[in-house]
């Protein structure tokens, strides 16, 4: 890894949001779901949260893998436990659906732990959902269409969200903690080491200051012998 790409996942990883995030209700069609990634790396959204039938999952996963790489997608089985674990963490939820209660996006504060809740392009939040959120975000528009596509309106409202954090200088200094930026760094910047250690069960091996693997042939030996560390025992 060159010292220029290591440097830039580090500033990558330094501006990650740990408080904000994405939860999708069934958005389920993977080109959706892949443009919606790529507006969260954009902003330094760190994860999403996806409510989605495994079977379903799986496939966003098998044809959308490489959108996936710098934002983690965590499955929920259910919208109602993925906001209620959310609201006990501290964060404000925000549905993003056109009703007559919902206020102009950009009235919104999004320095605070935010989870944007975001609904399927023609179905929108369900009842349930908008019953739940603290309050629903629309985005004002003057033009024949009266609604936009999820990953379309997703990038209008996070980049409200960026520019707010942006000016309270929420970016400047890095907020994940130690041992999730040492995780992502080796995920980011050794993707066939890590899907080997993932495979097998292995604790990642440690990175020197410029971001290799320290001693790589004495740690694969050490995978050989059947002595390297095993992940549950580094944890």
């Amino acid at each position: 890894m060159t010292p220029a790409r290591i440097q830039r996942l580090r500033q990558v990883l330094e501006r990650r949001q740990p408080d904000l995030t994405v939860v999708t209700d069934f958005v389920h069609k993977p080109r959706n779901l892949s443009a919606l990634l790529r507006v969260c790396d954009a902003v330094g959204v760190l994860g999403v949260r996806a409510v989605l039938p495994p079977q379903e999952f799986r496939a966003f996963r098998g044809t959308a893998a490489g959108t996936q790489r710098w934002v983690e997608v965590q499955r929920e089985d259910s919208l109602d436990a993925a906001m209620t674990a959310l609201r006990e963490q501290g964060f404000q939820l925000l549905g993003a659906h056109p009703d007559s209660a919902a206020v102009d996006f950009r009235d919104v504060d999004y320095t605070v732990p935010t989870a944007l809740v975001l609904g399927a392009e023609r179905r929108g939040l369900g009842s349930a959902a908008r019953d739940n959120v603290d309050t629903c975000v629309s985005i004002p528009m003057v033009g024949m269409v009266d609604s936009l596509n999820v990953s379309v309106a997703a990038g209008i409202i996070l980049c409200e969200a960026q520019r707010q954090r942006q000016a309270a200088g929420l970016y400047d200094r890095r907020r994940i903690g130690a041992a999730t930026y040492r995780r992502l760094l080796f995920e980011w910047g050794h993707p066939a080491v890590r899907d080997f250690c993932r495979e097998r069960g292995l604790a990642y091996p440690p990175l020197d200051a410029s971001g290799e693997i320290v001693d790589p042939p004495g740690w694969y030996a050490s995978v050989r012998a059947g002595t390297a560390p095993r992940r549950e025992e580094c944890e």
